[in-house]
């Protein structure tokens, strides 16, 4: 069987900093000590290293199928591992809308044979097909929800319906992860900006379209509705620190019914970004204040916000050139969302300690994932070797999303990843791919 030792990496894991080896049998970790000594492995020195648990990013969209123009499975599954993300949770907003079981289940057939990460992909939900929904299994599938799903035309995420989330709520027994964002607010301020500018609203303007007063109305009706019926709910890239606001922080993540997450670009830019970059950072929600991005940080780090995510949504440069209206909302990031959050480790903002909790242990114990997320003997070897001092720049040289642009162009991190392993082999080293062994569908728990 496949053995190797990773030698003397200081490990990131649960709160603390150790300098161990640790044994890689197969698929999974067997021991974590001190001089580690066996004559059939192979050994991986990484001193001055660190090891860190795979990142689990529970919000992509990787386009496929209908959609590979963008990207694909595999090209963004790859994209993935040269930063670090070992497993990932896909969106179903492809062509077909993953809205019935059987198209679900093709998304897995797809990625069985080409993804490269391990993976789980989300059953949609809309007001059409409730019963079909209900008919998830909890045990090999992350969840419900409607993100990027649209019912009449440019409306109808589930938060603007109460009364269809209060029938959802009262009989599902999955974890619903939903986009929260009013849509009458949003079609108002449009129309205003709309009579000034026409069709070529300035970008700047997109954070006032789709307003703080948008999303934190949705979150607020959408949080009053749960809470009636405990159910598990998740509530993706919240955007502002008013939405914030509306979340606790008393009881650990395990124990938590709502849950809730940030995005790498909300964690990195401003409205201040929209003048230099425009349509490159036009997401929605969108990004919006200093003193949001700020807080949604400060948010994380004492617990009112539990995991961070990508929400990696890759379009072609001529999808998302052109005026306000004919631009795409979205950009990839899952190739440089951990050295983002590890220079903004450097920038003395959050600890390395807090980053793996936040894009490893907390995604696992929000979906109930089993055996990943955690650096302990017995789970999966889904492990990120990690230079804290190798410096190097976005180049279009070197960017992997089949898209081939970013919106960290010429952008400098003082971290590189070196080496990523997903279930005990080493996929990714140095710039080099090694292909031949595919990832593995994620595992749940059955009761969320």
């Amino acid at each position: 069987m496949n053995r190797k030792i990773i030698k003397q990496a200081h490990i990131v894991n649960e709160g603390k900093i150790t300098v161990s080896d640790v044994l890689i049998v197969g698929e999974r970790i067997e021991n974590i000590s001190n001089a580690i000594y066996d004559s059939n492995a192979h050994i991986i020195e990484a001193k001055g290293l660190y090891l860190l648990p795979g990142i689990i990013d529970d919000q992509v969209h990787f386009r496929e199928p209908g959609l590979t123009h963008k990207g694909n499975i595999y090209s963004e599954s790859r994209a993935a591992l040269a930063g670090g993300i070992t497993s990932f949770m896909e969106m179903p907003n492809t062509i077909p809308n993953t809205l019935t079981q059987v198209l679900l289940e093709e998304k897995y057939s797809i990625a069985s044979k080409t993804s490269l990460a391990n993976y789980s992909f989300f059953m949609g939900i809309n007001q059409n097909n409730l019963e079909e929904a209900l008919k998830t299994d909890n045990e090999n599938v992350c969840g419900i929800t409607d993100d990027g799903l649209y019912f009449n035309n440019d409306e109808g995420i589930l938060a603007n319906y109460p009364e269809f989330l209060e029938t959802l709520f009262s009989r599902t027994d999955s974890l619903v992860a939903l986009h929260c964002e009013d849509d009458i607010i949003i079609k108002n301020n449009t129309n205003h900006y709309r009579k000034q500018y026409g069709e070529n609203i300035p970008f700047k303007f997109h954070p006032k379209i789709r307003s703080e007063e948008a999303c934190y109305a949705a979150t607020k009706r959408v949080l009053e509705i749960a809470k009636k019926y405990n159910n598990r709910l998740h509530l993706f890239h919240i955007s502002t620190l008013a939405e914030a606001n509306l979340f606790e922080n008393k009881l650990p993540v395990r124990e938590k019914r709502i849950t809730a997450e940030a995005c790498i670009h909300h964690l990195w830019f401003s409205n201040k970004d929209y003048e230099r970059l425009g349509a490159k950072i036009k997401w929605n929600p969108a990004i919006k204040t200093e003193e949001d991005k700020n807080g949604l940080l400060a948010a994380l780090l004492n617990n009112t916000l539990d995991i961070i995510a990508t929400d990696h949504a890759p379009h072609t440069t001529e999808e998302k050139n052109g005026p306000y209206f004919k631009s795409m909302s979205g950009g990839p990031l899952v190739q440089h969302a951990l050295p983002v959050m590890l220079e903004l480790y450097h920038q003395g903002k959050i600890s390395i300690e807090k980053i793996v909790e936040k894009m490893s242990h907390h995604v696992a114990e929000i979906y109930r994932i089993k055996e990943r997320g955690y650096i302990r003997e017995g789970y999966y070897a889904d492990l990120i070797l990690v230079d804290l001092n190798n410096e190097w720049g976005v180049t279009p040289e070197n960017i992997l999303y089949k898209c081939h642009w970013s919106p960290f162009g010429n952008q400098c991190f003082k971290s590189k990843i070196i080496k990523t392993f997903v279930n005990g082999n080493l996929v990714y080293d140095q710039g080099k791919f090694h292909e031949n062994i595919k990832g593995k569908r994620l595992n749940f728990s059955k009761t969320r």
